[in-house]
């Protein structure tokens, strides 16, 4: 059994993504049809983590039916085989040693994909007489089971921005030209910081930086005010070629946007606009791909060899930075998505400050950070503000941070 990424160029260009096979190694039937029919409008990393969860109850159903007993039961519509499954798939979640959202979410796609294979082929190729009595079957399964959790009711995530000790200790920590960079080659010193940069000052997800290209910053006249503006958009790779043979993006775990929401132009301030062309004309190299960062080797940076990074970044730490980081925020450390949900809080922050009402307030971050009519998120970061101190970190402006002005190399 596995979880496979088609990318082949013997394989047409329409087809290359994620995909499931069993044993022997044939595609899962069901999971490759659910996947086109009600996954192709999400970007690919949505769609493997519902694969992954999906792949889970794959497995539990070869136990207790045999090989390939899932895409059995799904095609004969054997609703007794199914909930003995769905039954002892959920105990099993919920008897594992910690229950998290991640297991609450892998229940319900599971139970998604049994009731949509269910639902298209009750309408498709059954007789009346027995669709009466499947579609009553159906909804006892979906009225049953979407009332099961895994996690007990009124849970809350909380959302906290990075404690303000160590934003501080960051900003000095990546310095290029700073003595305590764990890394060694300026160039990697470079894209690091880089990327630290754009993910704290403009919010952007992991998979998001990852597919900026090198000329992602653009500029133009502000007639309006009369200055010099900058931009950046967040959207797919505009250089990959749907008719090629071979792709631009080689990496095995592709970079995607997240949702059509994602899609967004963001404000760059004309400091993180130098630094980025700073990091192009003397860091990046000449690689053969578009994107911005590149490995040490040239190739488009890896989501984990980011990963990698900030591991290696909060291992060098101090220690009592590392320790108001597990007392603050009950991790030991520094994740890339941490920095958005920072960057998230102190923009908030910033409009309240600013007079800004909460509702338009939330409205801007809504847009900045791109998120749908009706993601809770902004709610969620707006409880964040009131708890948070991290505001001491900056005094009146967000993007102005002496550290920037430092790590330019004198005479650029």
């Amino acid at each position: 059994m596995a979880f496979l990424q088609l990318s082949n160029s013997l394989v047409p260009r329409q087809l290359r993504s994620v995909t499931l096979v069993g044993q022997p190694p044939i595609p899962r039937y069901w999971a490759n049809v659910w996947l086109i029919m009600s996954m192709g409008h999400l970007a690919e990393s949505t769609q493997t983590g519902k694969l992954r969860y999906i792949e889970d109850l794959y497995q539990h159903a070869d136990r207790i039916l045999g090989p390939n007993g899932l895409d059995d039961a799904l095609a004969g519509v054997d609703d007794g085989a199914l909930a003995d499954v769905l039954e002892s798939w959920f105990v099993s979640i919920r008897n594992r040693a910690r229950a998290t959202r991640a297991e609450e979410l892998r229940w319900h796609v599971g139970l998604g994909f049994v009731t949509d294979v269910l639902t298209w082929l009750s309408k498709s190729r059954i007789p009346d007489d027995r669709l009466r009595g499947i579609e009553a079957r159906l909804h006892r399964l979906s009225t049953l089971y979407n009332q099961l959790h895994v996690r007990k009711s009124g849970q809350v995530e909380t959302i906290r921005s990075l404690p303000a000790s160590v934003v501080e200790a960051l900003y000095d920590l990546l310095d290029p030209e700073s003595g305590r960079n764990p890394f060694k080659h300026a160039r990697t010193r470079w894209r690091v910081y880089i990327a630290f940069v754009l993910m704290l000052h403009q919010g952007l997800r992991r998979g998001e930086l990852l597919l900026l290209t090198a000329d992602c910053v653009k500029s133009g006249f502000d007639r309006k005010r009369q200055t010099l503006r900058y931009w950046l958009n967040v959207q797919q790779n505009e250089y990959e070629d749907a008719e090629a043979d071979e792709p631009i993006d080689t990496r095995y775990s592709k970079p995607s946007i997240k949702t059509v929401h994602s899609l967004r132009q963001i404000p760059v301030s004309p400091l993180t606009a130098q630094l980025v062309q700073t990091y192009v004309e003397n860091y990046r190299g000449r690689p053969s791909h578009p994107f911005l960062l590149n490995s040490y080797v040239g190739n488009p940076l890896a989501t984990e060899s980011l990963t990698k990074a900030f591991r290696e970044i909060s291992n060098a730490l101090p220690d009592p930075v590392r320790q108001e980081l597990s007392d603050r925020s009950d991790k030991d450390s520094v994740m890339p998505h941490d920095l958005r949900h920072t960057c998230a809080v102190v923009r908030l922050h910033q409009l309240l400050d600013n007079g800004d009402p909460m509702d338009e307030a939330l409205q801007k971050v809504r847009t900045f950070f791109g998120w749908s009519k009706k993601s809770v998120m902004p709610s969620r970061y707006a409880r964040a503000v009131f708890e948070d101190r991290l505001a001491d970190v900056w005094n009146d402006s967000f993007d102005d941070r002496v550290a920037l002005l430092r790590a330019i190399p004198k005479g650029l």
